[in-house]
Protein backbone atom coordinates (compact mmCIF):
# COMPACT_ATOMS: atom_id res chain seq x y z
CA UNK A 1 0.00 0.00 0.00
CA UNK A 2 1.46 3.07 -0.81
CA UNK A 3 1.79 5.55 1.55
CA UNK A 4 -0.01 9.32 1.27
CA UNK A 5 1.13 12.03 0.30
CA UNK A 6 1.16 14.89 2.97
CA UNK A 7 1.40 18.29 1.31
CA UNK A 8 1.35 21.39 3.10
CA UNK A 9 -0.07 24.66 1.94
CA UNK A 10 2.38 27.53 1.44
CA UNK A 11 1.79 31.29 0.74
CA UNK A 12 4.77 33.22 0.18
CA UNK A 13 5.62 36.29 -1.82
CA UNK A 14 8.11 35.44 -4.63
CA UNK A 15 9.34 37.81 -6.65
CA UNK A 16 6.87 40.03 -5.23
CA UNK A 17 4.05 37.87 -6.70
CA UNK A 18 1.70 36.22 -4.09
CA UNK A 19 2.27 32.66 -4.43
CA UNK A 20 0.59 29.66 -3.26
CA UNK A 21 2.18 25.88 -3.49
CA UNK A 22 1.83 22.64 -2.12
CA UNK A 23 5.08 20.79 -0.33
CA UNK A 24 6.16 17.73 1.42
CA UNK A 25 7.01 18.86 4.75
CA UNK A 26 10.51 17.86 3.81
CA UNK A 27 11.46 19.81 0.71
CA UNK A 28 13.46 22.33 0.47
CA UNK A 29 12.58 25.39 -1.42
CA UNK A 30 15.35 24.73 -4.27
CA UNK A 31 13.13 22.04 -5.58
CA UNK A 32 9.78 23.92 -5.36
CA UNK A 33 11.26 26.57 -7.31
CA UNK A 34 12.38 24.84 -9.72
CA UNK A 35 10.06 21.59 -9.84
CA UNK A 36 6.32 23.45 -8.78
CA UNK A 37 7.07 27.15 -9.64
CA UNK A 38 9.22 26.55 -12.67
CA UNK A 39 11.84 29.52 -11.48
CA UNK A 40 14.58 27.49 -13.00
CA UNK A 41 17.12 29.82 -12.70
CA UNK A 42 17.71 28.79 -8.93
CA UNK A 43 20.36 26.50 -10.00
CA UNK A 44 20.98 23.21 -7.74
CA UNK A 45 24.74 22.43 -7.39
CA UNK A 46 25.56 20.54 -4.56
CA UNK A 47 22.70 20.05 -2.35
CA UNK A 48 24.68 20.80 0.63
CA UNK A 49 24.61 24.44 0.94
CA UNK A 50 28.67 25.07 0.01
CA UNK A 51 29.05 26.10 -3.64
CA UNK A 52 25.86 28.65 -3.58
CA UNK A 53 24.54 28.00 -6.74
CA UNK A 54 20.44 28.00 -5.07
CA UNK A 55 21.40 31.08 -3.16
CA UNK A 56 18.50 33.40 -3.01
CA UNK A 57 16.94 36.59 -0.76
CA UNK A 58 14.62 35.51 1.89
CA UNK A 59 13.12 38.91 3.74
CA UNK A 60 16.46 39.96 2.50
CA UNK A 61 18.17 37.79 3.87
CA UNK A 62 20.87 35.83 1.99
CA UNK A 63 20.25 31.81 2.16
CA UNK A 64 20.88 28.43 0.44
CA UNK A 65 17.80 27.31 -0.91
CA UNK A 66 18.48 23.89 -0.77
CA UNK A 67 19.19 24.22 3.46
CA UNK A 68 15.77 25.65 3.57
CA UNK A 69 12.33 23.82 4.13
CA UNK A 70 9.79 25.20 1.81
CA UNK A 71 7.72 25.24 4.46
CA UNK A 72 10.06 27.84 6.63
CA UNK A 73 8.91 30.63 3.45
CA UNK A 74 5.12 30.42 4.68
CA UNK A 75 4.30 34.48 4.78
CA UNK A 76 7.95 35.54 4.38
CA UNK A 77 9.28 37.36 0.43
CA UNK A 78 11.69 35.37 -1.58
CA UNK A 79 13.59 36.68 -4.37
CA UNK A 80 15.18 34.49 -6.51
CA UNK A 81 17.31 35.66 -10.07
CA UNK A 82 14.01 36.18 -12.09
CA UNK A 83 13.19 39.01 -9.44
CA UNK A 84 16.47 40.79 -10.08
CA UNK A 85 16.08 42.50 -13.40
CA UNK A 86 13.27 44.81 -13.82
CA UNK A 87 11.47 44.67 -16.57
CA UNK A 88 13.92 44.23 -19.40
CA UNK A 89 16.41 46.16 -17.74
CA UNK A 90 18.91 44.34 -15.82
CA UNK A 91 20.19 45.02 -12.26
CA UNK A 92 23.76 46.53 -12.58
CA UNK A 93 24.98 43.67 -11.08
CA UNK A 94 24.05 41.74 -14.24
CA UNK A 95 24.92 43.88 -16.46
CA UNK A 96 28.47 44.98 -14.92
CA UNK A 97 29.05 40.93 -14.67
CA UNK A 98 28.63 40.92 -18.95
CA UNK A 99 31.05 43.90 -19.32
CA UNK A 100 33.20 42.43 -17.15
CA UNK A 101 33.48 38.79 -18.44
CA UNK A 102 32.27 38.05 -15.34
CA UNK A 103 30.41 35.00 -16.19
CA UNK A 104 30.71 31.63 -18.15
CA UNK A 105 28.68 28.36 -18.07
CA UNK A 106 25.74 30.06 -15.79
CA UNK A 107 25.43 27.23 -13.28
CA UNK A 108 26.87 30.10 -10.57
CA UNK A 109 25.57 32.93 -12.31
CA UNK A 110 22.05 33.47 -10.49
CA UNK A 111 23.65 32.78 -7.03
CA UNK A 112 26.46 35.07 -7.78
CA UNK A 113 23.64 37.82 -8.51
CA UNK A 114 21.73 37.36 -5.97
CA UNK A 115 24.61 37.20 -3.21
CA UNK A 116 26.21 40.43 -5.22
CA UNK A 117 22.96 41.97 -4.99
CA UNK A 118 22.85 41.34 -1.04
CA UNK A 119 25.99 42.70 -0.30
CA UNK A 120 25.59 46.02 -1.85
CA UNK A 121 22.35 46.66 -0.25
CA UNK A 122 23.95 45.34 2.66
CA UNK A 123 27.39 47.56 2.25
CA UNK A 124 27.16 50.18 -1.11
CA UNK A 125 30.57 50.65 -1.07
CA UNK A 126 32.35 47.52 -0.28
CA UNK A 127 36.15 47.02 -0.50
CA UNK A 128 37.57 44.51 -2.60
CA UNK A 129 38.70 42.12 0.29
CA UNK A 130 34.63 42.83 2.08
CA UNK A 131 32.99 41.52 -1.28
CA UNK A 132 35.47 38.63 -1.74
CA UNK A 133 34.70 37.41 1.62
CA UNK A 134 30.64 38.37 1.09
CA UNK A 135 30.74 36.14 -2.29
CA UNK A 136 32.82 33.47 -0.89
CA UNK A 137 29.95 30.88 -0.70
CA UNK A 138 29.70 31.45 -4.05
CA UNK A 139 31.72 29.10 -6.23
CA UNK A 140 32.66 28.87 -9.59
CA UNK A 141 34.74 26.77 -11.42
CA UNK A 142 34.98 28.79 -15.32
CA UNK A 143 36.04 32.51 -14.72
CA UNK A 144 38.26 33.62 -12.87
CA UNK A 145 37.15 35.21 -9.88
CA UNK A 146 38.65 38.83 -10.00
CA UNK A 147 35.95 39.13 -12.80
CA UNK A 148 33.14 38.74 -11.23
CA UNK A 149 34.59 40.75 -8.18
CA UNK A 150 35.54 43.92 -10.67
CA UNK A 151 32.44 43.55 -11.83
CA UNK A 152 30.74 43.69 -8.44
CA UNK A 153 32.66 47.02 -7.32
CA UNK A 154 31.93 48.03 -10.72
CA UNK A 155 28.39 47.95 -9.85
CA UNK A 156 28.57 49.05 -6.86
CA UNK A 157 30.19 52.15 -8.20
CA UNK A 158 27.70 52.70 -10.40
CA UNK A 159 24.53 52.15 -8.09
CA UNK A 160 26.18 55.06 -5.68
CA UNK A 161 26.74 57.51 -8.27
CA UNK A 162 22.87 56.67 -9.34
CA UNK A 163 21.81 57.30 -5.77
CA UNK A 164 23.61 60.57 -5.48
CA UNK A 165 22.08 61.91 -8.54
Amino acid sequence: MNKPLNKMAVQATINGEPTAFLCSPGQVLADVLRDELELIGTKIGCNTGDCGACSVLVNDRLVCACLVLAAEVEGQAVQTIEGIAEGGVLHPVQQKLLEHAGLQCGICTPGVVVAAKALIEHNPNPTEEQARYWLAGNLCRCTGYDKIIRAVLDAAQQMRQEAAV
